[in-house]
């Protein structure tokens, strides 16, 4: 029996964690939640999981937890009432938390950093699902990891294609993963993108794009932040800095395919010439479900993967003029040290913008290049956790200034 705790419960990860571990209840446990603002879905989790400690981010939020906990009847009382836990404190509380083994991490953006370091330094096991944690902080996590011997499983589908690929080598070996150090055998990583909702748009014709336009995904349901990352080809970006922390290899060797399909979730080329991908149906509960359980695999019930009903698998490379997300993220990359925090916290704070309707979609790549090149000159090549957090504050900032200064708003119709 493996105990869990899950950061981020309510959320898309966090909640397909906990629909894995009730599939498998005689394979998983769950310990800790943590989670946001929606207490009835939290309430929901902790009646049924009964989880030892429950925080949340927003610690004033915690009378109203206890509160909606105490007016349940008697038969929906969880078994066991939780710990109950609140801010930033709380957070790093249930990731470190001593009975867990593995720790999920599903907060998104850079609140998730803290709570992930604090289960590295924890020594515990990691799904990792918050990309922050390697491309705003990899100079720090990488000897944070050496340093406790925590084992990084990667839970989002293309990185987990890629280790699930190279289980078929020789060399799979955990802890191989964030060294710095190339993974041997290993020379090529291909990414897919799905190509997101401008897939079929001409560039040219981005200029009028609207938030809903932007928002919805030709091949699936997600989060709007992430669609838009999708659209981008921003999220491709920051899996490539991801890969590079990962698997070692250098940025003129992982690569981004579109893949209208999204069948294959990536494909690695060994020294030989062999190229080994993972195929399935676009569902994150695999690459979750094999964090979990590796280095076992559990039988499913889900419906099988058939090629004749796929029919075609389809190819291309992206087209720079419609993403230049993605040659901002390659270049943050080679840059290293603050970089990557940098351009990672300049894009969310666009995307926001975007979201909210204070800027048109073209204006994200430019604020982000904007910031990325204002802050060339104050890289630190080796930062520690405050210089992470610090440029993070400092990018949002320097985006929301240089919005406004173009006093233009979106084009809704």
């Amino acid at each position: 029996m493996k105990a869990i705790s899950v950061l981020g419960s309510t959320g898309s990860i966090g909640t397909q964690t906990l629909e894995l571990a009730e599939e498998f209840p005689d394979r998983f446990k769950v310990v800790g939640l943590t989670a946001g603002r929606n207490l009835p879905l939290l309430v929901e989790q902790i009646v049924r999981h009964s989880p030892e400690v429950v925080a949340l981010a927003e610690g004033e939020l915690l009378a109203e937890l206890s509160a909606r906990l105490d007016a349940l009847p008697k038969e929906q009382q969880p078994l066991r009432r939780p710990e109950l836990l609140g801010g930033n404190e709380g957070l790093c509380a249930v990731a470190a938390w001593a009975s867990a083994d593995l720790v999920v991490t599903g907060i998104v953006g850079c609140a998730g950093l803290l709570p992930t370091l604090a289960a590295v330094e924890a020594g515990k096991d990691l799904a990792l699902a918050n990309k922050e944690t390697l491309i705003a902080a990899g100079p720090v996590v990488l000897p944070a990891l050496k340093r406790s011997g925590s084992r990084l499983l990667p839970a989002d589908s293309e990185h987990s294609a890629i280790f699930q690929c190279l289980q078929g080598t020789p060399w799979a070996d955990t802890a191989r993963l964030s060294t710095g150090v190339p993974t041997p055998g290993l020379r090529r990583l291909q990414l897919t993108a799905s190509g997101g909702a401008f897939r079929d748009w001409p560039a040219a014709d981005l200029a009028k794009a609207t938030v809903a336009d932007a928002t919805s995904h030709p091949n699936w349901s997600m989060g709007r932040k992430i669609t838009v990352d999708s659209a981008t080809l921003m999220n491709k970006g920051l899996e490539v800095i991801e890969a590079h922390y990962l698997f070692g290899l250098d940025f003129d060797h992982i690569e981004i395919v579109i893949h209208p399909q999204s069948i294959i979730h990536s494909m690695v080329e060994l020294v030989d010439s062999s190229v080994l991908a993972q195929l399935g149906w676009p569902d994150m509960k695999l690459p979750i479900l094999y964090c979990l359980s590796w280095p076992e695999r559990l039988e499913t019930p889900w419906r099988r993967l058939d090629l004749t009903e796929v029919g075609t698998l389809s190819f291309r490379a992206p087209d720079g003029a419609k993403y230049p997300c993605m040659a901002l993220a390659y270049a943050a990359g080679r840059a290293g040290g603050t970089m990557p925090a940098v351009m990672n916290a300049a894009n969310e704070q666009a995307v926001a913008l975007f979201l909210e309707e204070r800027v048109h979609f073209l204006d994200i790549p430019t604020l982000i290049e904007q910031v990325c090149d204002r802050h060339r000159a104050d890289l630190s090549a080796a930062p520690s956790l405050a210089d992470v957090l610090a440029v993070d504050a400092w990018a949002r900032q320097a985006v929301r200034e240089a919005a406004a200064a173009t006093g233009r708003t979106l084009l809704t119709a």
